[in-house]
């Protein structure tokens, strides 16, 4: 058994093959950047109205203002503005030349072509060329997840493509004689297949592409055929259950068979503990525990941090601070246990949790807390960090 630390080195260290490809803005949500994004223009491009309002000159004490043309948003201004004039502009529209300031409308009062100012206007209300990116300005780095936000500033620099990493093909091949597809009828010795549908809604918003997901029956030859035929199309494959130390436990030694090296078999945490992780060349295989708490719990900790860096992304889990509302004891300390809590408004709560089985008590959870190896208790009231889900 490894601890978590040795086992996260194991995998930062393995070799991954990071390809790239082309895909339009429509694509690019979630996706990782293989560029670096550099803007060819200014931001805003042209002095641009803040508001709806008049465009003069600063200092200009006239008593009231010809209004020598309306500039809506879109359309260049035919007129230099003079002392004793103004230009009727509309938010996002060019501020003409002369201009420096723009009155905003609910100050003014416009009357036989001409502006009186009602009010005393504090602010200029003009965003000045280039004030928010300049032409040859770095705006994206290379690595970085795209997000609504991303997307927006490639759209703004005038990209219509981008360069990202391809995402991993992905497999998931639940195990276990006991397991029944939701929508059947099961007898009282077994259980429906949740991993195949939890897994897979992992491996989606961790941005990877999902090949397939599976069942297969504890039998060394089926888990054989079916992990050779998901490789065969997939970079990684996810196993859930065979992967202890049981009498049908066949997936470590399948592995092997099949010309794998494993890493390791089991990591000293909790849930999670019989965890396997395999490669063959630039294939790779993740075994975790049927549990469907465990599974959880092993795919947020290794599975998709890996995915990320096969997608060229340093994957950084973000930890949030809070206190904790009732105290937790243990007795066996010799694992990092991860418990699922509620995190609210800087109080962390702990929740009726009956072990790596009980993944109701997922539903209600919005971070993992983690005790370290060699802590036997967390008192109430004392300051946490736990890890979102």
């Amino acid at each position: 058994m490894i601890l978590f630390k040795d086992a996260q080195k194991i995998l930062d260290d393995t070799p991954v093959k990071t390809e790239t490809e082309m895909v339009g803005l429509d694509k690019v949500l979630g996706r990782i950047l293989a560029q670096d994004v550099i803007s060819t223009i200014n931001m805003p491009p042209f002095n641009k109205s803040a508001m709806d309002g008049y465009a003069l000159i600063s200092g200009d004490k006239s008593e009231r203002f010809e209004i020598i043309e309306t500039i809506p948003a879109g359309k260049v201004p035919q007129k230099k503005v003079r002392k004793g004039e103004c230009a009727k502009v509309m938010t996002g529209g060019i501020v003409p030349e002369g201009a420096d300031r723009v009155i905003k409308t609910e100050l003014t009062v416009e009357k036989g072509g001409f502006m009186t100012m009602t009010g005393e206007e504090t602010n200029k209300n003009v965003c000045t060329a280039g004030e928010d990116i300049q032409k040859g300005d770095r705006v994206l780095d290379k690595g970085i997840r795209i997000r609504p936000q991303e997307a927006g500033v490639l759209a703004s620099v005038g990209l219509a493509r981008v360069k990202v990493y391809q995402k991993p093909r992905v497999g998931v091949l639940s195990t276990g004689t006991e397991i029944v597809s939701p929508g059947k009828n099961i007898n009282p010795s077994q259980i429906y297949d949740s991993n195949s549908y939890s897994l897979s809604a992992q491996v989606l918003r961790s941005g990877a592409e999902l090949s397939g997901y599976k069942m297969v029956r504890d039998k060394p030859d089926k888990i054989r055929k079916a992990v050779s035929d998901f490789l065969s199309q997939c970079d990684v494959l996810i196993i859930s259950g065979g992967v202890s130390m049981g009498d049908y436990d066949y997936v470590p030694s399948v592995l092997k068979k099949l010309g794998f090296k494993l890493h390791f078999e089991k990591v000293a945490i909790k849930p999670g503990k019989p965890t396997v992780f395999a490669s063959k060349g630039y294939q790779y295989v993740f075994g975790v525990p049927g549990n469907p708490v465990s599974s959880f719990v092993v795919f947020e900790l290794f599975v998709r941090p890996f995915f990320l860096r096969m997608m060229g992304h340093k994957y950084e889990p973000l930890w949030i601070s809070g206190l904790l509302e009732k105290g937790i004891q243990r007795r066996k300390t010799h694992r990092d246990s991860y418990i699922p809590v509620e995190h609210k408004k800087g109080s962390i709560k702990t929740l009726p949790y009956h072990g790596s089985a009980h993944i109701h008590a997922l539903t209600k959870a919005n971070a993992l807390l983690c005790i370290p190896r060699g802590e036997k208790e967390f008192k109430t009231g004392k300051k946490v960090h736990v890890r979102p889900i």
